[in-house]
């Protein structure tokens, strides 16, 4: 049965002119992603700029009917609930209406606090006899408006020109209330409009300041006189009727956003294509034409290029294609290729496909070869400059009693650091030959084959081994220093003076990627040329390496298949007390009593979801992934905390049970409920519906029913 499917494509770049919001006259900026006022995404902090740079992406399924994607630019604060500086809010229709998506600098508005609400509150509204009666059973999903994380809400109903209010439920975006209140009814039909409508406003209370309005409710008395009750959950809307004041420059933010609407057929449909593509590429092996290749090759545009290489990789890498893939790719363009010196310098099927082959498969050997360096980098935070222009004295840090360096000396003292990065960061690539994955040394040995094939001149003897580095140092090393927390390399983005030495470092390792002895073309830069003869003898380290590499044909017998849901990182698993994992079955109606997380660092391996004490330590298997029968996001009120996600998987006995594990942030929850997902796609027994609360004391949190077993489910969600 086909289904449609909604997809946006995000790139949050970078803003630019954003108002300072902190007393040293910068701001500390990080971006918020809301698909109809739900928080999908949080960037990292870019500390202390009001130019900041982000450069992150996402790809995030949305539901067909969704109303609007917002950005909000926010200012951290670690003493005080952060500042809103501005936002971005794209509808949907707007990006129906462009196929390319929206890209560009946006300015951003201000925001209304007021206008800023979210949830919805169940009312039982009924007309008994002169009396209006209200009740206020609970409410879900309130915006959070203190520095909690939560909100401590209450509700306000006016009618006739008296309020009634309910208690105050502290820290919690899911109270629940259970109040009655009676009204006397007007009588008069035609009297002013304050009195034929009843306003229920729900807002935050705050001690220190004034509450926060959460939004409102409005009932037409004489419509609900027609019906005499109204019961169910009400949709909570922002104030309308507030004058709005001119608008201050708050700044622009950079955007890249794209609308993508398919339709998702079964897997059996798509199985004579497979079958197709695996067919020709085991064709094209043997040398006979491959005109399906050709015809995505030349018809895929630009702008789709990357995902669909990336899609083809993660194909043939499940039929143990993606090298015989990967060689065909590389054969095609040398044959368009003239000239050796412009070998894979365009963005072409081959080069992305290669790309994505390196962040599916190398990863983990990314992590072990440039792990030490980054992090001795973001950890050292040393000045390291090398262009006159731009040396300044005032950032070595000498105090009044020391003599200042010269610009001579500044300059040497970084040349030195930068050789003691780099010389770490060759050693470790020079000594990682065995740990390099085979699937990655057989997709070199091919990629050298081809181009000495192609150019077997002695001029071009070295170009075997330049079009490896290509790739190694130039498309995937350099890259990865340059915005290590876009490859895992570290949890946040740089600060200035620590992007700056990564820069350095990144434009060396280029260099040495290049496999220059500093005679052809030298440093780009004549400030690079301190540098000169480390990259020299890196490029000498470098060329020995590689051929080390595809020297041999590797042993792909035994070698595991790489997983592509390659997400890594820590989260909290909640356990009971002395037990194991935290089920259901055995929650107790307070989590935070009777239970405790534990922060362990998991990991995904070809057949588990895996966990350990940290990202160096051992790991052992958690669960199987045949075994998971579901991953889904918990509701915030059944634990108290937000960004929570529960794994459901099969028992020894047959029944089901379920892990609790706890993000640090709502985009790291999506990315982990993606990649369980995936994980699971295949599962024969996995679940089409399931509880998004707990089991507590004799019934769901959720639909409050009694009944544990699986027959409850589809009435939870029926």
């Amino acid at each position: 049965m086909a289904g449609p499917r909604s997809s946006l494509f995000i790139r949050v770049v970078e803003a630019k002119n954003l108002p300072a919001k902190d007393i040293t006259g910068s701001s500390d900026p990080y971006c918020i992603v809301k698909i109809d006022n739900e928080a999908i995404i949080r960037t990292a902090t870019v500390w202390k700029t009001l130019f900041p740079f982000w450069g992150e992406e996402y790809e995030v399924h949305v539901p067909p009917t969704f109303r609007c994607v917002s950005f909000y630019v926010m200012d951290e604060d670690a003493l005080s609930r952060d500042d809103v500086i501005g936002k971005v809010d794209l509808t949907q229709r707007l990006l129906a209406e462009l196929p390319k998506g929206q890209s560009g600098w946006v300015n951003l508005s201000e925001v209304d606090p007021d206008e800023e609400v979210q949830g919805e509150i169940h009312l039982r509204m009924e007309i008994l006899g002169r009396k209006l009666r209200c009740t206020v059973f609970d409410a879900r999903d309130l915006a959070r408006k203190d520095r909690n994380g939560a909100s401590d809400p209450f509700v306000r109903i006016q009618y006739n020109g008296k309020t009634q209010e309910t208690s105050v439920v502290k820290r919690s975006c899911f109270p629940r209330w259970n109040q009655l209140f009676d009204f006397d009814l007007e009588e008069d039909s035609f009297a002013a409009e304050e009195k034929r409508l009843c306003a229920i406003e729900v807002w935050d209370w705050d001690l220190a300041r004034r509450n926060d309005f959460l939004g409102k409710v409005v009932f037409d008395i004489q419509r609900l006189e027609a019906v005499l009750r109204e019961e169910g959950w009400f949709l909570l809307r922002p104030e309308k009727n507030k004058p709005r004041p001119e608008q201050a420059h708050l700044g622009s933010l950079h955007l890249q956003v794209q609308l993508r609407q398919e339709v998702l057929l079964p897997a059996i449909h798509y199985q004579p294509l497979v079958e197709l593509l695996c067919q020709e590429v085991q064709d094209g092996v043997k040398g006979f034409p491959v005109p399906v290749l050709t015809l995505i090759e030349e018809t895929t545009t630009s702008e789709r290029r990357q995902e669909v290489s990336a899609t083809l990789v993660k194909l043939f890498l499940s039929h143990g294609l993606a090298t015989e893939f990967l060689g065909l790719l590389f054969r095609m363009e040398l044959e368009r290729t003239p000239e050796a010196n412009t070998l894979f310098r365009s963005n072409s099927l081959a080069s992305k496909a290669m790309e994505s082959f390196l962040k599916v498969v190398g990863l983990p050997y990314l992590h072990g070869v440039l792990g030490p360096t980054v992090r001795r980098v973001f950890e050292e935070k040393r000045y390291v400059e090398l262009d006159p222009s731009k040396v300044e004295a005032k950032e070595v840090g000498c105090s009044s009693l020391q003599r200042v360096p010269s610009e001579n000396q500044m300059i040497d003292q970084s040349a030195h650091v930068l050789r003691t990065y780099l010389s770490g960061l060759l050693s470790a690539t020079c000594a990682s030959a065995g740990a390099c994955p085979p699937l990655l040394r057989k997709a070199f040995r091919i990629l050298s084959q081809a181009v000495q094939e192609r150019f077997p001149e002695e001029e071009h003897q070295d170009m075997r081994l330049v079009a490896v580095t290509s790739f190694l140092c130039l498309r995937f090393f350099s890259p990865a220093i340059l915005a290590p927390k876009l490859f895992h390399l570290w949890p946040k983005h740089p600060d200035a003076r620590t992007g700056r030495t990564l820069l350095l470092l990144a434009k060396a390792v280029q260099s040495v990627g290049n496999l220059e002895a500093g005679g052809a073309r030298g440093a780009k830069e004549a400030w690079m040329r301190p540098l000169q003869p480390s990259i020299r003898e890196g490029a000498s380290q470098m060329r020995g390496f590689i051929l080390q590499l595809i020297q041999e044909e590797p042993d792909l017998q035994g070698a595991p298949l790489p997983f592509p849901a390659a997400k890594e990182g820590p989260l909290f698993l909640h356990r009971q007390k002395g037990k194991g994992p935290l089920h259901p079955s055995s929650t107790s109606s307070s989590c935070s009593s009777s239970s405790s997380k534990e922060k362990l660092y998991f990991s995904f391996s070809s057949e588990a979801l895996c966990c350990s004490k940290g990202p160096d330590s051992q790991k052992s298997p958690f669960l199987p992934l045949a075994d998971i029968l579901a991953a889904e996001k918990v509701d915030e009120k059944s634990f108290g905390s937000a960004n929570v996600l529960q794994v459901i998987y099969a028992n020894a006995a047959g029944g089901a049970d379920t892990a609790y594990l706890q993000c640090k942030c709502v985009t790291e929850l999506h990315q982990w409920l993606s990649a369980l997902r995936k994980a699971c796609a295949r599962n024969p027994a996995k679940l089409c519906a399931y509880h998004p609360g707990l089991f507590r004391g004799d019934k769901w949190s959720c639909c409050l029913q009694r009944d544990r077993d699986g027959k409850s489910l589809w009435n939870c969600w029926l």
